[in-house]
């Protein structure tokens, strides 16, 4: 509600959802820390930022892993729950007072709320109340309009009967009265008028929106964090629109029907996160070679294994590139902001299906519960799928009649009369029958193949953030974008020769790449992935694994690219990538 009221007020806005691993981690634990951290500027804000200007800690214990994470700094204002003093616990009252010693010895200022006694002024149950107070301390302290509040609450538990509206604007106006009486420290971020309108929403949402706009009719899946709230916002609005979530028994079966659904003539999604694509590796293979279009969301977060399920990482690239059996071409496309979620699900059917290829879409975790303001998409008819084609096949077309010169062919539809053939997941010629010829298996592969090169002739090259040439340049794709380009532009404001490019296409990659690194002194990746450091013991210039992205642009333009990538678990902070940056300068131009 604060970052929806923020918006409305025309400020930008990004948010991180903190959420532990575990359904119900040990109460009061340091590793149990739930929650959000919302940036808010007077411009388009495109990441977490560094350090926190403000923390409400409702658990003090929490606080401490955002403490170890660096998101807290000296001044940081805290507001502690002071409920903690009560408990019949002896040793949670001192642990409270304990910590709050601590906080301050760190530097922090910390004010210490009435919560409890506050909020059973007005409702039955703390827990149902505080969230409410504490907005209304919010909104006092940021010096926001009481009025916008008070209609979103009239809004959002109209449904639960007017006593609890009336209690919810009580708890809401206590907490601003409390904030104006008690506390000195204000912030007033000036906002801009918006001059169109404007949506805000998470990545998820945008992804589910983006389906629906793309004409997709079938998402077949199977819930995974932090996928699933796509599927669960597709849901509650499908069948509005004619479509249907269909929940298959594991991530196997889901993308089986989709690839099924597909065939028929209906391209179809199937949306998961890293443990469910590796399962779905063997459908995307038959995908491939069946050459049935298919767009498939990842939605990345921390491996291996299951890893880190609730926390952001970029880690899927290779097995999205390479997990299936044999040579398995496919497109990949990376969306770098919350709109682009939105934009890219309708290019990716259109792909899927002009290029007869499963398309999938990267997605993480960090664009996935983020929430980031946007104008407000305007429909076009041209995003939807035309109808089906079920007009008869000439005599003589073949079910795979590859162009020779760009591999493309006619998709055809079960039902088109004359077009009936065996569809087979073996290796096979134009005419769909099963070959195990080398000179028919080796044209196949390069039909299948020239398809990315076609692709890739349509792209044009990345656009470059700062000047064309210089000393260095920072290499990125997906949710760092912001994170990057502030650091960057850090730097540049102090003359420093910087700039950075960002990919959206991953498989084929974006052409003119090596031209573009050539105008640099040095290139480098940044990822929330994982490689080795130089120097550390056994790690030499000849065993040191890469990240990701940078294996794949070394092979792909046989430039010498290094990297530096860090998987902490959340979004890498501009202040971290600027110290990197400043390093890797300093010798660039020693």
């Amino acid at each position: 509600m604060f970052a929806d009221l923020l918006t409305r007020n025309g400020n930008g806005i990004w948010t991180v959802e903190i959420i532990p691993a575990e359904i119900e981690p040990p109460k009061r634990s340091r590793a149990g820390a739930s929650g959000y951290r919302i940036r808010i500027g007077s411009h388009a804000v495109t990441n977490a930022g560094d350090t926190a200007d403000i923390v409400v800690a409702f658990n003090e214990q929490v606080l401490y892993s955002r403490i170890d994470s660096g998101a807290l700094r000296p001044g940081t204002l805290i507001f502690t729950d002071g409920s903690w003093l009560a408990d019949p616990n002896e040793r949670v009252a001192k642990q409270y007072m304990d910590a709050v010693a601590d906080f301050r010895a760190r530097g922090y200022i910390v004010i210490t709320l009435p919560i409890a006694e506050e909020c059973l002024k007005y409702a039955d149950d703390v827990r149902k109340g505080k969230n409410i107070w504490i907005l209304g301390l919010l909104c006092a302290i940021y010096d926001l309009d009481q009025a916008p509040v008070h209609q979103n609450i009239t809004n959002r538990f109209s449904k639960k009967g007017e006593e609890t509206v009336r209690k919810n604007i009580a708890l809401f106006s206590a907490g601003y009265e409390w904030a104006l009486q008690h506390v000195e420290q204000r912030f007033h971020i000036p906002s801009i008028a918006n001059t169109k309108p404007m949506v805000v929403m998470n990545g998820n949402q945008a992804i589910a929106l983006g389906i629906m706009a793309a004409g997709i009719e079938v998402c077949s899946m199977y819930p995974i964090t932090p996928a699933t709230s796509a599927s669960h916002f597709l849901a509650s609005a499908f069948e509005q629109v004619g479509g249907i979530v269909h929940q298959a028994e594991d991530e196997i079966a889901a993308i089986g029907f989709a690839v099924g659904c597909s065939y028929a003539g209906k391209t179809a999604v199937t949306i998961t996160s890293g443990p469910g694509l590796a399962l779905k590796t063997e459908f995307i293979g038959l995908a491939v070679m069946t050459e049935v279009p298919l767009v498939i969301v990842v939605v990345q977060r921390g491996g291996p294994s299951t890893g880190l399920p609730t926390k952001v990482e970029q880690g899927d690239l290779m097995a999205a590139l390479h997990a299936s059996p044999g040579d398995s071409p496919k497109i990949i496309m990376a969306p770098a902001t919350i709109e682009e979620c939105f934009h890219f699900m309708i290019t990716a059917r259109k792909l899927a299906e002009e290029f007869r290829s499963p398309v999938m879409v990267l997605s993480d975790a960090n664009l996935a519960t983020g929430q980031q303001p946007f104008a407000k998409p305007v429909f076009d008819p041209a995003w939807l799928a035309p109808p089906l084609d079920l007009s008869p096949v000439e005599p003589g077309s073949l079910p795979f009649a590859w162009d020779p010169e760009t591999g493309l062919s006619r998709r055809p539809i079960p039902g088109q009369r004359g077009g009936e053939y065996v569809l087979t997941s073996l290796a096979h010629d134009e005419h769909s029958h099963v070959a195990y010829e080398a000179s028919i298996n080796q044209r196949a592969m390069r039909m299948r193949s020239r398809k990315l090169s076609v692709l890739q002739s349509a792209l044009q090259p990345p656009a470059l953030h700062g000047d064309p040439e210089g000393d260095l340049l920072v290499v990125g794709w997906g949710s760092t974008l912001g994170t990057i380009e502030e650091a960057v532009d850090r730097l540049r404001s102090e003359r420093k020769r910087v700039s950075s490019v960002h990919l959206r296409f991953l498989s084929p990659l974006e052409p003119g790449l090596k031209a573009i690194f050539s105008r640099f002194r040095k290139v480098i990746t940044i990822e929330v992935n994982y490689s080795d450091d130089v120097g550390d013991p056994y790690i030499t210039e000849e065993s040191r694994r890469y990240s990701p992205l940078a294996q794949l642009l070394r092979a792909h333009t046989l430039v010498d690219i290094d990297c530096w990538s860090r998987v902490p678990g959340s979004p890498l902070p501009p202040a971290a990538i600027e110290q990197r940056l400043r390093e890797e300068l300093s010798k660039v131009v020693a």
